[in-house]
């Protein structure tokens, strides 16, 4: 009759193999997490300079409009383009300014995608939601070789059961340790695209307000003969 491992040595085993494969695994998914924020942080800045490149033509042949170098931020010249619209519907005197915004309201759809902020805020939300779970791996790992070393033979566990437990112990703190430390690591990264991507969400609400406004306003004030002829 062939040798066959006792269920408990098995599962043992197949403990200390989980156990074992938790520091790399929870080292990689940490990887691509940052790879990740990277990508998002790619995404954020894409979206912006689209917003501003639209915000450049809405406003173009305006009088007083704001003149920007290319090197200001993209939110500065996000900001002042929309300030400028902003201008032209608070004056009923910039009477040729208000036909021109009425004419270009079809360049800034709302529908645009870059306008549509809930993909981007998900995927967002999702990354930072996922650093909390971090830690916990950690710990997971290091029950995992707790748990394979109480289910080791029992015959080892009398002689050098707390041996046994204390080595798979000291080698699988790691796993705490790497969850820990990829936790503090993203948790500071995310820190630094937080202003970044706070930005992106309060320039798109501000330049829906501003398109909203826009067509309420000027479809109301300047009449068809007027839009007609010029």
């Amino acid at each position: 009759m062939p040798f066959q491992l006792p269920a408990h040595q098995t599962l043992s085993d197949w403990l200390q193999f989980l156990s074992g494969l938790s520091t790399p695994i929870i080292i990689g998914f940490a990887v691509f997490h940052l790879l990740f924020f990277g990508w998002l942080r790619a995404w954020c800045r894409r979206d912006l300079r689209m917003l501003a490149d639209t915000l450049d033509q809405y406003t173009r042949g305006l009088h007083h409009r704001s003149v920007l170098d290319r090197s200001t931020s993209l939110h500065a010249q996000i900001e002042a383009f929309v300030h400028d619209v902003h201008d032209v519907l608070a004056d009923p005197s910039r009477a040729t300014d208000r036909r021109l915004c009425l004419e270009r309201m079809q360049i800034l759809d709302e529908r645009r995608p870059y306008l549509d902020s809930l993909s981007f805020d998900t995927a967002v939300n999702t990354a930072r939601t996922m650093i909390e779970a971090y830690p916990l791996s950690g710990v997971l790992g290091t029950v995992l070789a707790i748990g394979s070393a109480l289910q080791a033979d029992a015959a080892l566990q009398a002689t050098s059961g707390v041996n046994l437990v204390m080595e798979r112990f000291g080698d699988s703190i790691w796993s705490t340790f790497a969850g820990l430390l990829s936790a503090v690591v993203l948790m500071f990264v995310s820190s630094l695209s937080e202003v970044r991507f706070a930005g992106l969400s309060e320039s798109r609400r501000r330049v829906r307000d501003m398109a909203s406004r826009a067509k309420r306003e000027l479809g109301l004030a300047v009449r068809p003969q007027e839009l007609s002829a010029s």
